[in-house]
């Protein structure tokens, strides 16, 4: 399978061979959920927290005698049973975060970029570099590639240019080829990648 390479005016400048066991697999949509639940769960800052019965305020007196007054018995005015006092089993501080296998991750991130290529919504450019730190300049080149929307840019080395460039952009992200992922790739709906980026991903993918 040939994809075509364009410049920075989305005007075509070559061509790349793309394996299809990596592009034109089956889409297994189960890797890339597994994988996207990851993400997700290891973004959970999880610092939730109710106070148990030792931190909530309040003496640890006993209210009353244990006998004689005709009410119930009750030895702290900390006890779940009453209003203001702690909590049981509530929520604690902890990581939600989980490992999946290698296996797993790139599975999700090949059967992702075959979904985006098939929808037609992978663009393959010769560099993705900018002269200037200018957003203007950058939101038209992305323009002129079709970008409109979430995106996503791959390189092997980003442009600090371009880089400082994009991140006023609402929904654009640019990312490394050692660090992309299935959740990158399926939140964009335009995925723009470098001839070099593209290589290196086959070569790790196939």
């Amino acid at each position: 399978m040939q994809l075509d390479v364009v410049n920075d005016n989305n005007e075509k400048v070559g061509a790349i061979d793309v394996r299809d066991d990596v592009f034109g697999a089956r889409v297994n949509g189960d890797l890339i959920w597994e994988s996207v639940v990851r993400a997700n769960a290891a973004d959970r800052r999880g610092t939730h927290m109710t106070k148990n019965r030792a931190l909530v305020s309040g003496s640890g007196k006993k209210p009353w005698r244990q006998k004689g007054t005709g009410r119930a018995r009750v030895g702290s005015s900390r006890t779940p049973l009453w209003r203001h006092g702690g909590t049981v089993f509530g929520p604690q501080p902890r990581s939600y975060d989980f490992k999946l296998s290698k296996k797993v991750e790139r599975g999700a991130l090949r059967a992702a970029l075959a979904q985006k290529l098939s929808d037609g919504q992978l663009v393959v450019v010769e560099t993705l570099a900018a002269s200037e730190i200018k957003t203007k300049a950058a939101a038209a080149m992305l323009k002129k590639l079709g970008v409109d929307g979430k995106a996503v840019l791959i390189d092997v080395k980003p442009d600090q240019n371009l880089a400082r460039s994009v991140r006023n952009l609402p929904g654009i992200h640019l990312v490394t080829s050692a660090r992309v992922t299935a959740r990158d790739v399926m939140n964009a709906g335009r995925v723009v990648t470098t001839k070099g980026a593209l290589e290196r991903l086959q070569e790790a993918l196939g």
